[in-house]
This record gives C-alpha cells, sequence and structure tokens, in this order.
C-alpha cells in the first residue's frame, strides 16, 4: 500500500504537464532523465517547462522531451534568489487558462515553489518537500547528501515514470555548429578544452594548475568562460608556455555545446559547462569539493572522473562546510587546492589514450560511438 501523498501509478487523461525548473544550465541538466521519464510516460501530453528566458533560447528547435518553455519572470524562492519580488498578479491565473493535468515541481525544497505549483491549478502536483513547505498531491521528502537526478526521478516515479538513463543527454543542432563555426571556423583534431570558471569561487581550482595540466597534454587547447570569467580564460592562457584560444563569452549555450562536441575531453571545475560537454557525449574530469560529489558529481566513471578535495572546513577561518543547517563563512577563498596536478593530469591521459580507440556502436554507458571528434552528435 502506497504512504499517504506517495502513489507511483500514472496519472489518466494526461494531457498537458507543466515542470517548474528555473534555474542554471547544469541543474536543468541534471532534470533530464526525469524530463525524459514523463515524456515517456505521457507520450502524447505536451511538456510544458516553466523556466528561465535562457531556457527558451537554448531548447527552441532542439529535440528532447521539452515540447515548450515559459519563462518565468523573477519570482523570490522561484525564478530567482533574491527577494523582494512577489508572483506578479494575473501570472497564475493566466498559466491556470493552460489546464495542466499534471504540474511537476523538480525545483527545490518547496517552500516557495510548492505554494506557486498549487496555483497553477493543475488536477494532480507531485514534487518535493521539505518539513516547512506545503504538501503537494504526491511528494518525496526533500533530504540532504542526495544526487539531484535521482532525487528528480523519485518524483519522476511519484506519477508512474520510470527512468530510461541516469545520465543526462542533449542534441547538438545545425545550428548550434552554425554557431560554432562563424565564430571559431574549424576546430582543429585532438581539441581539448579547459573551463577554469565555476559560479561559486570556492570551487574554483587555481588557473596556474589548469595551465599546468594544458601545457603537460601536448594538445591543441581551448579554454571556454562566460564573459563574466574572462580573467579566469585569460589567466589560464597567459599561464601556458603553448598557445591556446581563449573563448569567454563569444559563444552562446548552444555554440559551446558544438564546440565540446567536437572536443576529445574537457576538463573543468563541478560547473554547468562540465555537465553541458558530458550532455554531448564527450569525456570529462573535473575537480569536486567533495560535498558537491554527492549531490552533482557524474554517476558513471567510465567517461567521466571526478577529481575530489576532502577539504571539510574554510582554508582561512576553519568554518564548517558540511552542516547543511550552519551558515557560509564569509571567504572565497578556493576549498579544492589540495586536488594535484598530477592526478587531474593522470586521468586526463588515460581518457584521451581511450579517445584513440575507434569504437563503433553505444558504449556500455550510453555514450554515442566516437566520443569526441567523431561525434555525429544528431541526438545524444
Amino acid at each position: 500500500m502506497d504512504a499517504p501523498g506517495r502513489s507511483g501509478s500514472l496519472v489518466p487523461g494526461v494531457e498537458r504537464i507543466a515542470v517548474l525548473r528555473a534555474n542554471a544550465i547544469g541543474d536543468f541538466l541534471l532534470s533530464l532523465p526525469a524530463l525524459d521519464a514523463l515524456r515517456s510516460a505521457y507520450p502524447d501530453a505536451k511538456v510544458t517547462l516553466l523556466g528561465l528566458p535562457w531556457h527558451a533560447g537554448f531548447l527552441v528547435g532542439r529535440p528532447g522531451p521539452v515540447d515548450e518553455v515559459i519563462a518565468l519572470p523573477p519570482i523570490t524562492g522561484v525564478s530567482t534568489s533574491e527577494d523582494g519580488h512577489p508572483v506578479p498578479e494575473g501570472l497564475c491565473e493566466g498559466l491556470r487558462e493552460r489546464a495542466f493535468d499534471l504540474a511537476v515541481q523538480i525545483h527545490g525544497g518547496g517552500r516557495y515553489s510548492n505554494p506557486f505549483v498549487r496555483r497553477l491549478g493543475a488536477r494532480v502536483t507531485a514534487g518535493l518537500r521539505t518539513p516547512d513547505a506545503d504538501e503537494l498531491d504526491r511528494w518525496v521528502p526533500y533530504v540532504g547528501y542526495h544526487h539531484e537526478s535521482l532525487r528528480f526521478l523519485e518524483v519522476a516515479a511519484l506519477v508512474g515514470a520510470r527512468a530510461g538513463g541516469l545520465e543526462p543527454r542533449v542534441a547538438v543542432t545545425g545550428h548550434d555548429r552554425e554557431e560554432l563555426a562563424a565564430v571559431l571556423g574549424e576546430p582543429p583534431p585532438g581539441l581539448v578544452a579547459v573551463h577554469p570558471g565555476a559560479r561559486d569561487p570556492r570551487r574554483r581550482w587555481p588557473v596556474e594548475r589548469f595551465a599546468a595540466v594544458a601545457d603537460r597534454l601536448g594538445r591543441p587547447v581551448v579554454v571556454t568562460g562566460s564573459a563574466d570569467e574572462r580573467d579566469l580564460v585569460e589567466g589560464v592562457v597567459a599561464a601556458m608556455r603553448r598557445p591556446a584560444t581563449a573563448v569567454a563569452g563569444t559563444l552562446g549555450l548552444g555554440g559551446l555545446a558544438a564546440l565540446y562536441e567536437r572536443c576529445d575531453l574537457v576538463i573543468g571545475n563541478d560547473t554547468g559547462p562540465r555537465h553541458l560537454a558530458a550532455a554531448v557525449g564527450t569525456p570529462t574530469v573535473a575537480v569536486y569539493w567533495c560535498v558537491n560529489l554527492v549531490t552533482y558529481g557524474p554517476l558513471s566513471r567510465t567517461w567521466h572522473r571526478p577529481l575530489i578535495s576532502w577539504t571539510t572546513r574554510c582554508p582561512v577561518c576553519g568554518g564548517d562546510g558540511v552542516d547543511l543547517r550552519g551558515e557560509r563563512c564569509p571567504h572565497d577563498v578556493s576549498w579544492v587546492r589540495d586536488v594535484p596536478v598530477d592526478a587531474v593530469l593522470e586521468q586526463a591521459g588515460d581518457l584521451l589514450a581511450e579517445t584513440r580507440i575507434a569504437r563503433r556502436g553505444p558504449c556500455a554507458d550510453g555514450h554515442p560511438a566516437g566520443a569526441g571528434p567523431s561525434n555525429s552528435g544528431t541526438n545524444v
């Protein structure tokens, strides 16, 4: 017998599904296995993602489980972390007119998002819940130290959707490749990308260490980052002894996906572009803080190698970093400096050796054949 609020049965007569996931690229990519499961369980339903403007730009014309994106305005706890943004008048009323049969919250603990989802007026609501959040019709508890993709698949299972795979997959389109060609031309064979950025400075491995790894690989190197990460990108290039190409803010997400598709390997921090590279079928090596590895790390190791920092206290003040109820200390120094260059280089060399082996047919962990420059990229 199912526990109250935790039925796992399909919802009958579902024609329209709303899914709330309004945050950053890595967060969205980790939700793709759950979105794929919903699509498979309700193949004739229209799936609407309640997201952000970047979702609309990235997903338009892209094969995948999402049929349309509604870009939400800033709403505190729903589409922004900033205070002072209530739900705009008339927004939920307009969304109710779409007559969603099913509304799924895979956004967070539900303190703000569950009341918003309930206001959509769907026949059935499902999602995550912390003890202080409103209940939905079907819910699972939101607890710490749980991988995000698995967490969201638990939500999908509430409405009868079962996982078809655990790792995200993203299609690279012709438009993506045209953008890449317009900005960078034809990438050289054997290319390796280095991504030194991360939103949280504590997750950034030092730029000089990225430079040391890139130099010792002896491969053509492109260093990627957003416009806000230009200093980090240029810092890696300046610290290298070999030439490298800097790409900071000149490619959109689609163009970046096309670039990573053409790489033999992407080396970076725990960040959205690492997830994007993996989702287009490219092997990755990434530096992770131990706590983030639990929630955001790759779930397979054949093509994705995390190097783990076991630092649990702030290097400056000694503040506890693993107590989920504790306050964040104000220091932004790197917490992952203890990961050595040789460890990253060893894993990078191992994966590059594998990419030199011609492969035919899908790999054991679901990657398409020929990860790296020979990817077809049609629907990976």
